[in-house]
């Protein structure tokens, strides 16, 4: 029988517990540890905000995404699927640099036209950030992914639950919400987490476009003051707390979900 049981004692966190808790003692007794830190939490609300946003964009393209793959019309079908393998076949960086300096400018050219139409001043490319530039192109990306999540966990629940749903009278729409959603939401819960935290440390590869986050943060510190060690040691101690906390957080919410609603 694998997976952890319910009486194992978290040995790992513990230890984990432990050397977080020294390298807290080393950032507050060493000056120049608190000056790499002071530095790099200006990152961190850019980290957060990137992978919230994406993340919830995300999941609204990727559950449109899977009702479209399953639904009764071939066109829609072919066309998420088609979106779903492309995307997913595109590496996350390579997504990145293609939205921030092709599909950017082009989307910038095609406002442009819009607004050129109406009379109005036109857009310059430089004045779409490239935060939002990276968060389009984390969206797209997860997107592919999690509309995989979402399918499964649709496919799963019992047809004739929806047929009992359809005798009493409820409309596609009160089944989804009422019977089909709810059911899939706690069994696609896990994955779905998973894809949470990966976004998290994918968020680190917005550096490469130059905006502020964690890890851009910690490179142009580290070249200023020439301490790799203790820089991307607090780099990599800031996304431990971040994607260990999220993983126990979401882990104690399957299992108040599990408890509540068993089956």
């Amino acid at each position: 029988m694998s997976g952890e049981s319910k009486d194992d004692f978290p040995w790992w966190l513990l230890v984990a517990g432990g050397l977080g808790l020294w390298f807290v003692w080393q950032i507050v007794s060493r000056d120049l540890y608190v000056q790499v830190l002071g530095t790099l939490s200006k990152g961190i609300w850019i980290t957060v905000f990137v992978t919230l946003v994406g993340f919830a964009l995300a999941c609204l393209g990727g559950l449109g995404l899977a009702v479209a793959s399953l639904s009764r019309f071939l066109v829609l079908r072919q066309v998420a699927r088609f979106y779903i393998e492309i995307v997913r076949g595109v590496p996350i960086l390579v997504l990145l640099l293609y939205v921030a300096f092709v599909m950017a400018p082009a989307m910038v050219a095609g406002w442009n036209w819009v607004l050129d139409g109406l009379g109005l001043e036109p857009i310059r490319t430089r004045d779409f950030s490239l935060m939002w530039r990276a968060i389009i192109a984390l969206t797209i990306g997860y997107s592919a992914f999690i509309a995989e999540v979402f399918r499964a966990g649709l496919q799963s629940i019992d047809r004739g639950q929806v047929e009992a749903a359809e005798a009493l009278g409820l409309g596609p729409w009160q089944r989804f919400r009422h019977i089909v959603f709810p059911q899939a939401f706690r069994r696609i819960l896990p994955p779905l987490g998973n894809d949470f935290v990966a976004m998290i440390k994918d968020s680190s590869l917005v550096s490469v476009l130059g905006v502020a986050d964690v890890t851009q943060m910690g490179k142009v510190t580290a070249a200023g003051n020439f301490r790799y060690f203790e820089t991307y040691n607090v780099v990599a101690f800031i996304y431990l707390v971040m994607t260990i906390g999220l993983s126990l957080l979401l882990r104690r919410l399957e299992r108040k979900l599990r408890s509540r609603y068993p089956g």
